[in-house]
């Protein structure tokens, strides 16, 4: 078994302490792309009704983002946008914008946020509920991004005959996006301790 600290709240804790702790945050944040990676694949299977399954949604997202020549972080955002289903039945959006805040650009991050209620346009009105409920995110600098998002490559990303690219070409595309964070109250942290390896 690896050392341990020995404190018991986290007041009491030593630099000793965080000299064990440390180099183990590492190694489980070097693992995150695997962890994301095998969450996303518990999508599959799941159609919840739809044409296609939600694992095949995402991939079909990102494949018309990539195909679109979308970058790497844009991309990462379209295959990652719904991996919330699974956790965040009423709240889908949150759940991918919080994996992905560390890693992304302030737009791509809105995008996510905010793409369901911007895809909501094309059925809330199915469902009882306001179909224009967008219109309150249009004084956003990002709404017209994530509109963009959903009638590009989440909107028509719902069809069983539509190419579809398997998982492995955007794994490394995740594995680099999330190599190193952008944003985190850890990055000095973070740099530091990889400088050191």
């Amino acid at each position: 078994m690896n050392a341990r600290a020995q404190f018991t709240r986290m007041e009491e804790s030593t630099k000793e302490d965080w000299d064990i702790i440390v180099p183990e945050a590492m190694k489980m944040a070097k693992a995150l792309p695997d962890r994301v990676l095998a969450h996303l694949r518990l999508l599959d299977g799941d159609f919840g009704g739809f044409p296609v399954d939600r694992y095949t949604h995402c991939l079909q997202t990102a494949t018309l983002a990539l195909a679109d020549s979308r970058d790497g972080e844009y991309v990462v955002c379209a295959l990652l946008h719904d991996i919330g289903d699974t956790l965040g039945s009423f709240n889908h959006p949150d759940i991918a914008a919080a994996i992905l805040r560390p890693f992304v650009s302030e737009e791509n991050l809105w995008m996510v946020q905010n793409h369901g209620v911007c895809q909501g346009y094309n059925f809330f009105h199915h469902i009882g509920m306001d179909r224009n409920m967008r219109d309150m995110l249009k004084s956003s600098p990002y709404y017209e991004r994530t509109a963009e998002f959903v009638d590009l490559y989440d909107n028509p990303a719902f069809d069983p005959k539509r190419e579809t690219l398997p998982l492995s070409v955007f794994e490394p595309m995740v594995r680099r996006l999330m190599a190193m964070p952008k944003n985190s109250v850890y990055k000095a942290a973070v740099d530091r301790a990889a400088s050191r390896s």
